[in-house]
Formats: C-alpha cells, structure tokens, sequence
C-alpha cells in the first residue's frame, strides 16, 4: 500500500482565519465524506448567529467552558452548556450561535459533506440569541 494515501496533521499553533461565524478556525484534515476543524473563541466572544445551507456538523468541546444556541427549522430551541466531553449535533438547517465564557473555548467540528470552498455556505440569521462581539468571518451570505 503506498503510504501518501495517508495524512497526518498537528494541529496548527496560528488559526488559520476565521469562520463566516467570526471563530478562529484551524483547517485539519478531510475525506471524502466530512472534513474537520478546530474553532476557538477568546474569552467572553460571541460569535454571528448563522445557518448552513448544506453541511451538518457535529462539535466535541475540547477546553473551556460556554454556551450553544441552536434552533430548527420546526421553531424548537434550546440552549446547552459547552464544557470539555460535549458533543453537540448541527444538523443541515439549523440556526445556531455560540459564545465563551470567562475560560475562552475550544471545539473540533466535523462537516459533512466536507465544508465548501467554492461557495457561500453559511448565512447570517436575525434575529439572534445574544449580541455578537465578533465580526463576521470570510464566506458569510447576507443576513435572512
């Protein structure tokens, strides 16, 4: 088996930029079905309140603590703790923001399908949960 098949990463010490959203992103590896990144905030950030067009993610909170709005197409809403060893869903649709704490966050996300690059994926929603302190990242489509 030829081993340039396989990829190995560190995960960047430099985000690599930001998310339509406003987070620091780390690009990490992807497949064909999904890629991945690490998103972080600085302590008491908020980021933009958006909507995916056609990627689902799933977050794994690594380090520190914060707070994930999400609500679905159907109205439904909630609020969840982000502390290290949760795991949240985003599915394709859903309005979603989140924010730090006084501790900063740290989450990996996987995408699937992987998150486009020739396109505008992510749109900004109104109203939101809580008043953004981030500006909007590259890629974000105008507000709905």
């Amino acid at each position: 088996m030829n081993a340039e098949v396989f990829e190995t990463l560190q995960v960047p010490a430099e985000p690599d930029g930001m998310a339509p959203d406003g987070a620091e992103v780390r690009v990490l590896l992807g497949l064909h079905g999904g890629s991945m990144a690490e998103f972080s905030l600085q302590p008491d950030q908020t980021s933009i309140a958006v909507r995916h067009l056609s990627v689902e993610e799933l977050w794994y909170v690594l380090d520190g603590s914060g707070e994930m709005w999400r609500s679905s197409t159907d109205g439904t809403e909630s609020v969840v703790e982000l502390t290290p060893g949760t795991c949240v869903s985003i599915p394709v649709g859903t309005t979603f923001q989140f924010r730090s704490l006084e501790s900063g966050l740290r989450a990996v996300g996987v995408t699937m399908p992987p998150w486009p690059v020739d396109r505008i994926e992510a749109v900004r929603v109104e109203p939101s949960q809580w008043q953004a302190t981030l500006a909007e990242g590259p890629g974000l489509g105008p507000a709905e």
